[in-house]
């Protein structure tokens, strides 16, 4: 190389070298992620094929599940299989969304109320009082199941539906304290405003707070509908006559009375778990935006 050429070899410049570190990291981040793919395809296909399965098995004759109980052949579209669950169990399915509605009803209510007295009022206590409400989640339910069962059978409650949704909205912990975060989250300037126009505070609360909270409401209701449909425990302990069973405890109880084949079980089991499946779909995003959108806030 002569003197000319040496003098004209420039150094790779600064925003080269920052470039090929760029792409090293793009590499080595381009594997990472397909390795959390593969991950998530492996939890999808671990979660998703009984769920499959089920439906398969549902829409098949007894001799086709027989034959093949893998389904490999796929289903034969045996539609028969609903009809004979659909009227075995109509009447725990009206109970289930009897239940489910008095708990987002009043789980919603209770807990929007008791959220805004704890994020908004000034009373004394509220940081202990606020503190004993979150601490009875702390106790597991089997704690004072014994104890709850002699109070609601003094009260004569047993065989009946208040036990099941009762307790449920007048403690909804998990509620206050989602939509006190909600609320700590709004700026103060919207109630001011709406004093001086003359609003109250429950017209403050109806018509200002609660449509800012949409998000966190949804969520709750969501987790409230879940919890409550998929109870199992608390009908099998405080009901006895089998008109006011809940589909759960049906499914569990009466598979060899309502349910004498795998297909009409699996049919049963479907119907069962749609009505959870099709919230979740519609209503994920609002789960997400309410938890988000609530925060941590002290």
């Amino acid at each position: 190389m002569t003197v000319l050429e040496k003098q004209t070899a420039l150094p790779a410049a600064p925003g080269a070298e920052q470039g090929r570190g760029y792409r090293r990291r793009a590499r080595r981040l381009s594997g990472w992620s397909f390795v959390r793919v593969l991950f998530m395809l492996a939890l999808v296909v671990v979660f998703a094929t009984p769920l499959l399965w089920m439906i398969n098995s549902s829409l098949r004759t007894e001799a086709a599940i027989a034959a093949d109980p893998l389904g490999l052949a796929g289903p034969r579209l045996e539609l028969d299989n609903y009809a004979v669950a659909g009227e075995a169990v109509a009447p725990f399915f009206l109970n289930s969304v009897k239940l489910a509605v008095l708990n987002v009803v009043g789980v919603l209510l209770i807990g929007a109320l008791a959220g805004y007295a704890f994020a908004r009022m000034q009373f004394p206590g509220k940081g202990v009082l606020f503190a004993v409400v979150l601490a009875t989640a702390i106790v597991p339910g089997i704690v004072y199941l014994i104890p709850q069962y002699a109070l609601f059978q003094q009260l004569g409650w047993i065989d009946t539906h208040l036990p099941l949704w009762v307790p449920r909205v007048l403690t909804p912990v998990f509620a206050t304290f989602l939509l006190r975060q909600a609320f700590l989250g709004l700026p103060r300037e919207l109630e001011d405003a709406a004093r001086i126009d003359g609003a109250g505070t429950l017209q403050i609360f109806f018509r200002v707070m609660i449509p800012q909270v949409k998000p966190a409401l949804a969520a709750v209701g969501i987790f409230t509908f879940i919890e409550s449909w998929n109870d199992l425990f608390g009908p099998l302990i405080f009901l006895n006559s089998t008109s006011l069973q809940t589909l759960p405890v049906a499914l569990a109880l009466f598979r060899g009375e309502f349910f004498t084949t795998v297909s009409t079980l699996m049919a049963a089991s479907t119907l069962t778990v749609a009505p959870v499946l099709v919230v979740y779909l519609f209503a994920q995003r609002y789960i997400v935006e309410g938890i988000t959108s609530s925060g941590v806030k002290g």
